[in-house]
């Protein structure tokens, strides 16, 4: 155990980089709740001697203009503060998703009552995960029935995993050794069994433990697969290029290949982001965010494809999205 773990009765082990901001926040609010809380007890115990039958202390109505000084000094103060509060949680958040582009990405699935994590080269786990200890991870996550919510204590991390989309989890675990995974979204009768175990390794270790496991595809070549399958090169071409129809014809769906992470102009006049949410959209539900200058061609695989399946789809988009364009 580290940090506040080895003098605080039943507080968990910190073991990731993270974890000593959020014992801080949590502290912090403690020491707070705990001063107001005192504050209004000695008011009110000095109010009640002072003020107590038959005592000779004045009584009556403030003037007005106090009661108005109070007030208003007493509620600023607190908003203040709480804005205070806010912008530095928020800030602690937002440092943890501006984590490195090398980051070790694994997919899980959760699903009545498991945990299923897949590695980069096609290693799979099922309630437990493997990590190399000094290294940023980050987790893409999705559910194939109800909401569920990944939970590591010590690690101070907590996001819900939610059917249909796709959540991030990004994290950076600096102690070796086993914690423990929960759910701790209420998932069905069997929720309190929906338990696991993360494993943090010395990188070595870690190196040793997935080149032993029995390696399969990974996601981006089954899903390559599966892509060729569909008929989706069909339109989008193997190269990722589109293909065009006719005498001057358009083409008739948009390039692959440096689309990841770029800003899409829609039909409709906005822009979003090309990430992962962008292109599960695109598959599920095409109508949606049509992109400007192409026809809504494109059928749903909403019904069609499991969420494994879209989970592969999609880890092959990214892949082919990432590398260079050719222009649009």
């Amino acid at each position: 155990m580290s940090g506040l773990s080895g003098w605080v009765p039943l507080w968990p082990p910190a073991a990731s980089a993270e974890a000593g901001t959020v014992d801080a926040i949590v502290l912090l609010l403690l020491g707070l709740s705990g001063a107001v809380l005192l504050l209004v007890l000695c008011l009110v115990a000095g109010f009640a001697i002072r003020y107590r039958r038959g005592s000779p202390a004045k009584r009556g109505a403030l003037p007005e203009l106090v009661q108005s000084e109070v007030e208003i000094g007493w509620t600023a103060a607190t908003l203040l503060l709480a804005l205070l509060l806010f912008a530095w949680a928020a800030s602690a958040q937002l440092g943890e998703e501006r984590t490195q582009s090398d980051a070790l990405e694994i997919h899980v699935t959760a699903r009545q009552w498991m945990w299923k994590a897949q590695h980069p080269n096609g290693a799979r786990e099922i309630n437990a995960l493997h990590l190399p200890r000094g290294e940023p991870v980050r987790l893409l996550m999705t559910s194939e029935d109800v909401i569920h919510s990944f939970f590591v204590p010590a690690f101070r991390i907590k996001q819900d995993v939610l059917p249909g989309r796709v959540t991030q989890l990004r994290f950076h675990p600096t102690e070796t050794g086993e914690f423990h995974l929960f759910c701790a979204e209420f998932c069905g009768t069997l929720h309190a069994r929906m338990l696991g175990t993360v494993t943090v390794m010395e990188p070595g270790d870690y190196a040793r433990w997935r080149a032993a496991q029995p390696e399969g595809d990974g996601l981006a070549r089954e899903g390559a697969a599966l892509f060729v399958s569909l008929g989706c090169a069909g339109c989008h071409g193997a190269g990722g290029g589109g293909s065009e129809v006719g005498v001057g014809a358009t083409v008739r769906a948009p390039r692959l290949a440096g689309l990841y992470g770029r800003d899409v102009p829609l039909a409709d006049g906005r822009v979003v982001r090309a990430d992962e949410a962008y292109l599960r959209d695109s598959i599920l539900q095409p109508g949606r965010d049509v992109a400007a200058g192409y026809a809504p061609l494109m059928p749903s695989f909403a019904g069609l494809l499991g969420e494994g399946e879209v989970q592969r789809l999609v880890a092959y988009l990214r892949e082919r999205g990432e590398q260079p364009g050719e222009g649009r």
